[in-house]
């Protein structure tokens, strides 16, 4: 009997030191704009490598380029789903009934995670469903989509921010999102900065102001652009604003703020430190959507030196 309590409980260690990565099916978006902006496929494509590399223990990165899967068996026991692709009306979440599939996925409790312009589904069509599985949205007209330089200098603790340093970066931080306002599930700011007033130097309109927006700014109050939701049903959503300039994807906070955030609402145990990993010039400047025939000259980021 003894023996018999000694294989089991080896065979329950190694099962629990050998537990299977968590399922992420990674859906980028097509190409929508120049290059360097918008590099959906690039990005979605380093973040997979990056999670490879340095968290391949703890999660199986699926990727999906240029759109919807179009065999959709791919969500089958998904942990986490995440888009970065164009949004509003383009979103390829909101396309047919594909919010209806998703929803069968978060129902079973996987997380949910979107990018810069994924974080905007349309007002009449998935607006209720990214506030159910994110906690917040954009919302045309009470949203904006300024460029800024985001300085976050104060970071939660939180699983997320494990590794992560306070930084900078120059990008289309969008903010005044649409929360959720009836106490459900746990929103965690985990990004958030005040901007600047120059942030409101357009016109009133669906992306670009608003009267509600003006007013928090003026009033100095900080933004959240990055935030982790809890569900009641015990799921996780994270939304990030950012990620219009792929650059910044050099930059080591920056990354790892979005990688730490895949492997939470996976459910996966983010390390102390954070998702370790490394980006090259090389690495930043493949799979462009933008690459024509001509290599772009090389740029920096925020974070990221050139050789």
């Amino acid at each position: 009997m003894r023996k018999l309590l000694a294989i089991a409980c080896a065979i329950g260690m190694t099962c629990g030191v050998y537990a299977a990565p968590k399922k992420v099916v990674m859906i980028a978006g097509k190409q929508s704009h120049g290059l360097l902006s918008h590099e959906h496929n690039a990005g979605i494509q380093l973040l997979a490598k990056c999670l490879n590399e340095g968290a391949s223990k703890q999660v199986a990165a699926i990727v999906q380029l240029n759109g919807w899967p179009s065999d959709e068996s791919v969500f089958e026991d998904a942990d986490a789903v995440v888009i970065y692709a164009d949004g509003g009306g383009r979103h390829p979440a909101i396309q047919g009934n594909n919010l209806e599939k998703l929803d069968k996925v978060m129902k079973k409790g996987a997380g949910f995670l979107t990018i810069h312009y994924a974080v905007e589904p349309t007002t009449n069509k998935g607006n209720k469903e990214f506030l159910d599985w994110q906690g917040g949205c954009f919302e045309t007209h009470w949203s904006v989509n300024p460029h800024w330089v985001g300085n976050f200098t104060k970071l939660p603790k939180h699983p997320i921010t494990r590794g992560v340093k306070p930084f900078k970066a120059n990008d289309e931080w969008y903010f005044h999102m649409r929360f959720r306002s009836d106490n459900k599930g746990k929103l965690i700011p985990i990004l958030s900065d005040v901007p600047p007033k120059e942030t409101m130097k357009r016109g009133d309109g669906a992306h670009s102001g608003n009267p509600n927006v003006r007013k928090a700014v003026a009033a100095g109050e900080a933004q959240h652009v990055a935030w982790a939701y809890r569900r009641e049903d015990g799921g996780r959503g994270f939304g990030f604003t950012g990620g219009h300039n792929h650059l910044n994807w050099g930059n080591d906070d920056f990354r790892k703020t979005v990688l730490n955030a895949i492997l939470w609402v996976a459910k996966a145990k983010v390390p102390k430190d954070g998702v370790p990993s490394k980006v090259t010039k090389e690495d930043l400047y493949a799979n462009l959507d933008g690459q024509r025939g001509k290599k772009p000259a090389p740029k920096s980021a925020t974070g990221f030196k050139k050789k």
